[in-house]
Formats: structure tokens, sequence, C-alpha cells
């Protein structure tokens, strides 16, 4: 967790937090972009800033009313846009100090905007620190990362596979790439041996990425990976392998029909940066006659690592889910019920803790109870929390026949025998969305080891049509099969190691090739690599395939990274843009 121990550091106006201490934090303001934002939500929740002395937190682009006797820590990244409004601050004398700290290295230039403006302001000794953090990239789990939320597009699948990308725009999506994995790497601590294909997008971030890194290392001074910034780093003994890889060499994953917990709720429900958002009060009781339809409501559910039960269960096949949260419930209704029998039977039900704990031994298992209320309704948030989610993600797969369209991808995928036509489950009303049937089509038409003659083609066109059907997808997988053809022919990656492959395990298999050092690429073989990092375009298929491949791998931690997080939906609406003729 160096991502957390890095912002607590940060938090504490970048000294180390002091461990085991009653002293009350120094009372400060939060000031971040919408970069910043994303990085802090899903490592430290509202209490965990409240704890290190954070009393607001608000964007730094929002209406803010002057503070003059408080310190303000801010957490941005370094834009103009950004330098100007911190300027502003200074102007205008908001906070009694300002400890600026840059998500991403600063420009000499624009810190002389910074000092210049202090200097104006007549507030160069406000001005207490000045912080690059090279932390441009988001955690969302230990071994989970991904390059950014907002404006992901800019690096999208879509951005740099259409048609007319020009040489300047495949440079810049190459920079911010680049500057959010070597950010990744100086809060790794360590350099890695990096491996890829030839030949694509994945070896130019590749080749970039090492530029960077020597040229950091040949700057002996200013090294962030020597001295103590190497010494903080938690595999600092040994480099690191990173896989890099380019999401042209799985199209099918990224479109199948899941059924673990975490990638189902990617899928069908709202979740973003660890947070699902639900709708509900959608009024399922009718309104009186006349009366204005009562409006949906927005509830937010956070899924953290404090939570044990999406810890255990996150991903697990979604019928184990649901057992286990009926199972889940009994037990607690059990000891809630305890707690209200024994109260009942000895005329307790009004008296407080404090008087019940007075009692003699033989009630003992009372006071248990008892004092440990609060955490059985932690316990019954958590089972009322996955109730709802669960039961939302369960009314997708009833209504959808989503779990026909796992089955039968699997079998596409795995090369079974079908026991159910194709056109039948397109032609069914009743089984899925439009945009469903267009996935499994797409599925079958990827790993068709023989493409379907052009009458066949033409008849599931129309089938795909008839369902409501926008076939801008299959116009750019059609292209995207014939060009990877003629790509993949002279191609010693996929050739040894993708061919044959079972396509939902590529990435791990990736990996696995990576380790026995029979995937080519411009860099040094690898020492017996303890860790192993692995980065594409991304979905929680991958990773839950990557977290149960490193579960049969012992001494092996793997991490899964991609530039972009994004679920089925998504990548049909990239795929019909750059299919659009």
């Amino acid at each position: 967790q160096q991502r957390v121990i890095a912002l607590k550091r940060m938090l504490n106006f970048n000294a180390p937090p002091l461990k085991n201490t009653t002293a009350e934090p120094v009372w400060k303001v939060l000031i971040y972009d919408r970069f910043g934002q994303d990085i802090i939500s899903p490592l430290l929740s509202v209490k965990e800033l409240r704890d290190m002395g954070i009393t607001l937190h608000l964007l730094l682009h929002s209406d803010r009313d002057p503070i003059p006797d408080v310190p303000a820590v801010y957490f941005v990244m370094p834009t103009e846009e950004n330098i100007d409004r911190i300027c502003q601050d200074l102007r205008n004398q908001l906070y009694e100090s300002y400890y600026l700290n840059f998500i991403s290295a600063i420009s000499r230039s624009k810190l002389e905007d910074i000092a210049s403006a202090a200097l104006a302001a007549n507030a160069v000794s406000q001005v207490t620190k000045v912080f690059d953090q090279y932390l441009n990239f988001i955690t969302l789990e230990d071994d989970m990362f991904i390059l950014c939320h907002q404006n992901k597009e800019l690096i999208s699948y879509h951005a740099i596979n259409r048609a007319d990308i020009q040489d300047t725009d495949m440079e810049a999506i190459m920079d911010t790439i680049v500057d959010s994995l070597f950010c990744f790497f100086v809060t790794l601590g360590a350099v890695p041996i990096i491996r890829c294909p030839r030949g694509n997008a994945a070896e130019m971030v590749a080749v970039v990425n090492t530029v960077e890194l020597e040229s950091n290392l040949r700057d002996a001074r200013n090294s962030l990976f020597t001295g103590d910034n190497m010494a903080a780093g938690q595999f600092s003994f040994q480099r690191p392998l990173f896989v890099l890889a380019d999401r042209n060499v799985d199209m099918a994953t990224p479109l199948h029909h899941t059924w673990t917990y975490q990638a189902l709720i990617h899928d069908v429900l709202d979740f973003h940066l660890n947070r699902v958002m639900m709708e509900e009060g959608a009024g399922a009781e009718p309104s009186p006659a006349g009366a204005r339809p009562k409006k949906k409501s927005r509830k937010s559910y956070d899924l953290t690592a404090a939570d044990k039960f999406w810890q255990k269960h996150k991903g697990s096949p979604f019928p184990e889910v649901a057992e286990s949260v009926q199972e889940e419930l009994d037990t607690y209704r059990a000891q809630e019920d305890e707690v209200k029998r024994l109260k009942s039977i000895m005329g307790l039900e009004g008296e407080d803790e404090g008087a019940i704990s007075m009692l003699s031994d033989n009630t003992a298992k009372l006071t248990s109870a008892v004092s440990s209320l609060p955490e059985l309704l932690e316990k019954k948030r958590l089972i009322d929390l996955h109730t709802n989610v669960a039961t939302a993600v369960l009314d997708h797969i009833k209504s959808r026949k989503l779990d026909v369209y796992f089955e039968y991808e699997e079998k596409l995928m795995s090369k079974s025998t079908l026991d159910k036509s194709l056109l039948d489950i397109i032609s069914d009303p009743d089984a899925g969305t439009p945009e469903d049937k267009m996935r499994l089509f797409l599925i079958y038409y990827i790993t068709a080891q023989q493409a379907p003659s052009e009458s066949d083609l033409e008849q599931y066109k129309k089938a795909l049509l008839d369902a409501g059907c926008d076939l801008s997808p299959l116009n750019y997988i059609k292209q995207w099969k014939l060009f990877s053809r003629v790509m993949n022919t002279g191609s010693q990656f996929v050739m040894e190691g993708v061919k044959n492959l079972v396509l939902k395990q590529h990435v791990s298999k990736m990996v696995s090739l990576a380790i026995e050092q029979k995937v080519t690429c411009g860099s040094s073989k690898p020492n017996k690599p303890q860790n192993i990092k692995t980065h594409c375009g991304g979905n929680y298929i991958e990773y839950q395939n990557l977290v149960d491949y490193t579960k049969s791998k012992q001494g092996k931690k793997v991490v899964y990274g991609c530039s972009e997080l994004f679920n089925a939906a998504q990548f049909i609406k990239q795929l019909s843009q750059l299919g659009q003729k």
C-alpha cells in the first residue's frame, strides 16, 4: 500500500505521519482538481481524511471562501488552468499557508509563474512547500491500477485506432501514457524489465518509457530510483517484469458476458472508481391520479477493502454470492434475535449498556452481545448493501437471460460443441438487448477459425438488424480481423503465445510466457522476477483471470493495470465509432 502511505505523507505536509500518538492533528484544508479527487477517493474515506486533520476538501475551481488562519494542501495536475487558479488564490490570500503538491512533475516555467504570483502578492513566505508527487495513476485494488479516469477518451482504444489519427495526436497519447507509467514505477521504487509484442502501440509505449527511465537513471543527482527514493521501494532488491500488451491481441474478452460478482457489477450497473451508483425509489407503487410521478433517487455504495464480504466474494461466481448474502443475513438475524431475547427475558429492554454491564456474572453473555451491537449494525449495513446490489444484478440476469449468453460464449471461446443455433438466440425477442446480441455475434466472428460465408453473414446481419442492432461495430471488427491477419503473419509474439489460446486466458498466458522468456521484445531477460506487471486497455474479467492465475503461482505477485477500464457497453460504443461509414 505504498500509494496510501504516499498520500498520507503528503496530507501530513510531506512528513511521515506520527504513529501511536494521541495528539490532535493539525487542521487543514485539502484543495484538489478532478484528477486528484479520482486518485484519493478509492483509497481514503472521508473519516480517514478527517482523522488526518482535513476539515474541508474542495475542488480547486469551485467558489471558495477565504479561511485565512488555516493551512491548505493542494493536490492538482500542473496544467495552465490550475496554475492560474493557484496564483489567483495567492493574490486573494485565501489561506494561512500553501503546500503545493503536483500529481505529475511541474515544468520550470510554470514554477516561475507561481513564484512571480507569490512575489506580487507578498506571499512568498506562505508558499511553504512545493512537491512533485509522481502519483498520476489510480489504484483501485492492491493489485490493480488504471492510468486515468478524467479525460480517458484521450487515450482510449478509439483514440489510438481511429483512421485519421495524426502523428502529433499519437505522440500526445504516448506522452500521457508514459507519464502515468513513469509515476507508477517511481511509486513502486523499481526500474522494470519491459516486455511487449513488436509492431503496435504497446511497442511505442515501451520504447518511450525505456528512454524516460534511462534518462532519469543517468541523472545521478536527481534520479528518482536511487538513494532515499529507491530504498522506499517495495521491490527495490529485484526488478519487476512489466508485460505491456495491446488491446488488439484479444478483442473478445471485453465483449464477453461474465459470471463473477465484480465483473458483473461493472458490466450491468454504473460502477466507477469502486463506487456503484443505483437508482432507488423508482416509484414501484403507482402515484395517485393526477399526481406527479415519484422521482428516482440515486444512491451510491462504496465497495472497498474494508468490506470483508466484498473482498471474499468479488471474484466468486454470482450464484455463490447470492447464497452467501442469504447466509450472512440468516446469521445476522440469529445474533440480533439473541440480543433482543435476552434483554426481554431479563426485563432490560429500556436499559442502557452501562446498567447492563453492572449485573452479575451470569449475564456475561448478554453484556457481550450488547457490546457487539455496533459491529452487528455495520454488518447489517454491508448485508443490506450487497442485498441491494446483488438484487439489481439478478434483475439484469433474469430480464436479459445473461446466463444463456455466458454459457454460449464460453463454448464459442473454448471451441466446444454448441447445443443451440446462434441464429436462434439472435432472433429470440426475449433473450437480451440488441447490445447483448451484437456482443455475442462479435465473439463468434472473432473466435471463428473460418469466417462465415457471404450468404451466412448476410443472414446473420439481417437477423441482427431485425433485432434492432447497430452494425457499425461489426464493420470495424471485419477490418480489424483482416488487418490483424496480415500483421500477425510474422509476429513471433502472436505465433508463440497467442494463436492457440482460449481467448479468456490471453493475459495470464502472456504473463506466463513472459516469465518463461518466450515473448520477445527489446529489453534484457529478467532474473527470476518475483513481481510481474501487466498493462493493457482492460476490464475486470482479465483482472480476475490474473488473480486466479496468481493463486496457482506461489511467490509471485501480479499487478494488473490498464490505460482505461471499460465495460462491454463502453467498448461497443468505441467500436461503433470506429466502424461508422
